[in-house]
């Protein structure tokens, strides 16, 4: 009975931290499994964009090695003041609103359709979201010689099917460079914006639209006033990760046209700057810039999720 006693005022006087690991210490064992990751990353990522931002400030062509030197803002402000490099910022900010704008106004006409019950209704959503399962540079090539090509393209077979022998068959690319890369990426990334508003037209409360259909709204009425507030963040959120891609989209400007004919966005500028010119400090002046403009517009996505995750909490 004293042993036994002794034996419990032993354990009693032992305090509880020493006989289980803290909380900081669990903390540890939980996140160490991640390490190696977080590692891999910051090794395959961070490092070479802070290499990137230290070249960034020198005078520095990769033809003359040794007359490399610190200069400074001096790239930044080329690239912000040089006229080609202006139009390539012009010409992406172009591109960029174009084709998100467009994607979201057709992926909103699909969604609104999918949304609805019909026979076949899973077979079309599969066709419809085939272009953006496509590798970018095939989806490029299927555009410049399926498509646009003068002599055996599609569409130029169509005006000679329907105008004849006499029908005009122009060089869609030559004509209208621009359009058509804002064409091809349209094409691909309607799908996208196309599942992330049906996504927001699913999660509706479909009660709120029975009883407004009750009270005599018409289907614009529900659209304007119920369906559009509601998909608010979906189309914004659409916007932010369209807008990220495609500001750094190089495929289609590379394989359509090569960047010429006034289509050299900013990511294509940046390859002619490091790969043909060899000038590594402007070019790492202007991929600095355009990771900087990406940060900026993924802290505004991310900032749409993090509401989009809240309203559906407080609904729950």
């Amino acid at each position: 009975m004293t042993a036994t006693t002794s034996t419990t005022v032993t354990h009693a006087r032992v305090p509880s931290s020493a006989r289980r690991p803290s909380g900081r210490l669990r903390a540890w064992a939980t996140r160490a499994p991640l390490l190696p990751a977080l590692i891999f990353m910051i090794a395959v990522t961070q490092l070479p964009f802070v290499a990137t931002l230290v070249i960034s400030f020198f005078d520095w062509n990769a033809l003359y090695p040794d007359a490399r030197s610190f200069t400074g803002l001096a790239n930044y402000q080329e690239v912000l003041t040089d006229a080609d490099l202006r139009k390539s910022v012009w010409t992406t900010i172009l591109l960029t609103a174009t084709v998100v704008l467009a994607s979201l106004v057709i992926g909103l006409g699909l969604a609104l359709l999918l949304d609805r019950k019909f026979r076949g209704r899973g077979v079309v959503r599969t066709l419809l979201i085939a272009p953006f399962l496509l590798v970018p540079v095939a989806a490029a090539l299927l555009w410049k010689h399926v498509l646009y090509n003068p002599e055996y393209g599609l569409f130029n077979g169509v005006l000679h099917w329907v105008g004849g022998d006499g029908a005009t068959q122009p060089d869609w690319i030559s004509n209208t460079p621009l359009i058509a890369i804002e064409l091809s990426l349209i094409w691909q990334w309607t799908p996208f914006m196309m599942l992330i508003l049906l996504a927001g037209l699913q999660s509706r409360d479909t009660e709120l639209i029975e009883a407004a259909r009750m009270d005599g709204a018409s289907n614009w009425q529900v659209f304007r006033h119920l369906t559009l507030p509601h998909l608010r963040r979906y189309l914004e959120l659409g916007a932010l990760l369209g807008s990220i891609y495609i500001v750094q989209n190089f495929d289609a400007v590379f394989t359509i046209t090569s960047g010429g004919l006034g289509t050299a966005n900013l990511p294509y500028t940046v390859y002619q700057s490091f790969y043909q010119a060899h000038e590594n400090g402007l070019a790492s002046a202007a991929g600095v810039l355009v990771v900087i403009g990406s940060i900026i517009i993924a802290t505004f996505a991310l900032r749409v999720v993090s509401s989009l995750f809240r309203e559906e909490v407080s609904r729950a």
